[in-house]
């Protein structure tokens, strides 16, 4: 996301993947929403796959925090 937040505990967290779940949701859900409702099945389909994307874009981002500064073998 746009900034660098530091998680010391489950709470923590819990707070930012609701955060990140709102923003997710407020962007491309509108889009997928909006897709379905007036779009064709291609633009259903590219409004999914962004959903996706940013779904994915998020985890990763919880991935490299967490090896961030790990030994790499």
């Amino acid at each position: 996301m746009e900034h660098e937040i530091k998680v010391d505990n489950r709470g923590d967290f819990g707070l930012w993947a609701i955060e990140v779940a709102k923003q997710i949701i407020s962007n491309e859900g509108f889009e997928l929403a909006r897709a379905a409702r007036d779009g064709t099945d291609d633009d259903v389909r590219a409004a999914g796959n962004a959903l996706g994307q940013a779904i994915t874009n998020a985890l990763m981002e919880v991935y490299d925090g967490l090896t961030e500064g790990a030994d790499e073998d």
